[in-house]
């Protein structure tokens, strides 16, 4: 047995604050959890959906609370950011090529934002209608 000292490296609980990088990629793997909340409180009202319409009613009479309203809003703005910061990602992840050249950065990006787009106006459209 070695008589050795092994090497524990310090590392402060707030290491990741201290570089733009961490701190971005923290913020963007720790949406994870309000959206995971967020998706339970969706199958709630689904649950609530199948057991009548008064359930139901009061689900939604809960989701009106400012405190509700302020989760809805944090949960949007970050599921926003993970979209973001995914699509900037997009073409380290995506390597497409037209006739024998790769194509730039900017156009895969548009091409993710322009898909979003479309199928947002026809999730609205189909909710609307």
């Amino acid at each position: 047995m070695t008589k050795r000292k092994p090497y524990k490296r310090e590392l402060p609980t707030d290491w990741w604050l201290k570089h733009a990088f961490y701190t971005k990629y923290m913020i963007r793997e720790g949406s994870s959890i309000l959206i995971t909340l967020y998706s339970l409180i969706l199958a709630w009202g689904v649950l609530r959906l199948s057991q009548g319409e008064a359930a139901f009613n009061g689900w939604l009479e809960a989701l009106q609370s400012p405190f509700s309203i302020l989760i809805h809003l944090l949960a949007l703005a970050l599921a926003l950011y993970h979209t973001i910061t995914w699509f900037s990602l997009a073409p380290k992840a995506v390597d497409l090529w037209l006739k024998g050249k790769r194509l730039e950065d900017k156009v895969i990006v548009a091409g993710h934002y322009g898909a979003f787009a479309v199928i947002t106006v026809f999730c609205l459209l189909i909710i609307t209608l």
